[in-house]
């Protein structure tokens, strides 16, 4: 029996939000004095070497002492990175595609003779 299995017999409300390989569990559940507290579990889906999956688990245990700050704190960050980079994600993968394009754009506006394989490596190094 896995630790989420045995969670879910103490569940008293609980939502899931699934985001592409990463799984957040939120669960409310009750400390043995009879008040309840929040949990939020992060699970992240790998795929191993021969197809099959594994899961990586992290948890964060929030008390109701905690939660006004907490929340606090949250939205500041949020809205932080909101303010500062805007709604629309900026991925690895896009930056890669973005930068590949720049360079096969640039490569093409370039004759043979203006190719330098030197300054070409300088590029992509300080781009990484």
């Amino acid at each position: 029996m896995s630790g989420y299995e045995m969670m879910d017999k103490e569940e008293i409300y609980s939502k899931v939000l699934r985001a592409g390989r990463r799984t957040y569990f939120f669960d409310v559940r009750a400390t043995k004095a009879g008040d309840y507290y929040l949990t939020i579990t992060e699970s992240k889906k790998f795929t191993n070497d021969d197809g099959s999956f594994h899961y990586k688990k992290h948890k964060i245990y929030l008390y109701k002492e905690d939660f006004n700050e907490f929340r606090d704190i949250l939205a500041e960050m949020t809205d932080y990175i909101i303010n500062e980079k805007g709604q629309e994600v900026i991925s690895e993968r896009h930056q890669k595609d973005f930068k590949r394009e720049d360079d096969f754009v640039a490569q093409e506006a370039k004759t043979p003779a203006d190719t330098n394989t030197d300054s070409f490596t300088d590029i992509s190094f300080d781009d990484i």
